[in-house]
């Protein structure tokens, strides 16, 4: 069984807070045939895909505008010319959204769709950056903790399809990249393809001038070739790019490969697609000889630290 696949991502430029629903899966869509072109048979949409990056905007938490950026179901009739075109293109999906549980809960959350057009499995988003209020005098606001709940499913894994190779397929959103506990859990069972959206910010989103978006951009691609490499996985980290009203998001989505190294990467902050044959039995190198966990990880020993820095370090 061949074990490689073409992989591809499907960067979106900006979406305006007045653009129209119809309109922006229209380029999801349209992506996701540009993508089947070029011979990929799964595609990685960005971070809260269906809807420009709402939490910069102070709502009320039943106002309609707010409550019309969330998804009470996955599949619906909003979103499912994506899932159809999906499944006669026999092309699977990574795809980021604000979901509303039937309970009332607010994630901001990722799903992987196989060929079938079949929910493979979802992830919530855990690192949740920004604030829980409005910052008076800040001129631009981050408000994911104030318009979600921290992830509650762990950072799950799951194998991919056989037309996909049978992957171990993982999943982050966001800032969970910069963490390096989620790519790790991931690594520790086995990972060989992290998908990552994102929405990530061109400026310090926590108010000040100390970060430039060259150094977000820089950071941003970092994070996906240090974590590809010490967990011996491919890597795929798509962006939501360029000014929504006013505000700049940082491009830079990548492909990278299980040694770090980045094969392909988005050139412009506009709708554009990323394309890599990636060949998950690369992943052994590391995975068997360098990060074999088996043979070189010592849980006892990095408890024993833990308890040192512990009794070290006030609380």
């Amino acid at each position: 069984m061949t074990r490689k696949l073409i992989l591809a991502g499907a960067q979106l430029g900006p979406i305006q807070r007045a653009d129209s629903r119809a309109a922006t899966l229209a380029r999801l869509v349209a992506l996701l045939e540009q993508a089947a072109a070029k011979g990929a048979k799964l595609v990685v949409f960005p971070e809260l895909a269906f809807t420009t990056f709402f939490p910069r905007w102070p709502m009320e938490r039943d106002a309609p505008e707010l409550l019309g950026c969330f998804e009470a179901a996955m599949p619906n009739p909003q979103v499912q010319p994506l899932f159809d075109r999906a499944r006669e293109l026999g092309v699977g999906f990574y795809v980021g959204y604000a979901e509303l549980t039937p309970d009332g809960h607010r994630f901001n959350s990722a799903i992987t769709v196989g060929p079938d057009g079949s929910i493979l499995f979802k992830y919530r988003k855990i690192h949740l950056p920004g604030s829980d209020h409005v910052k008076e005098g800040q001129k631009y606001q981050q408000l994911e903790k104030m318009y979600f709940e921290y992830g509650d499913m762990g950072f799950p894994v799951q194998r991919g399809p056989e037309a996909w190779g049978r992957p171990v397929l993982g999943m982050l959103v966001c800032n969970d990249r910069r963490w390096p506990e989620g790519w790790r859990c991931l690594g520790l069972q086995g990972v060989e393809l992290v998908m990552v959206g994102y929405n990530s910010a061109a400026y310090d989103p926590n108010g000040g001038e100390s970060e430039s978006e060259e150094l977000r951009t820089f950071h941003s691609i970092l994070a996906a070739q240090s974590n590809a490499y010490m967990n011996a996985t491919w890597a795929i980290a798509v962006a939501k790019a360029g000014v929504e009203d006013g505000a700049g998001l940082i491009g830079g989505s990548v492909i990278v490969d299980p040694n770090g190294q980045v094969v392909a990467q988005a050139k412009t902050k506009e709708d554009e697609v990323i394309v890599a044959e990636v060949d998950f039995d690369a992943c052994r190198q590391g995975k068997e000889k360098m990060f074999n966990f088996a043979q070189h990880r010592r849980p006892q020993h990095y408890r024993r630290i833990v308890d040192q820095v512990g009794a070290e370090t006030p609380v």
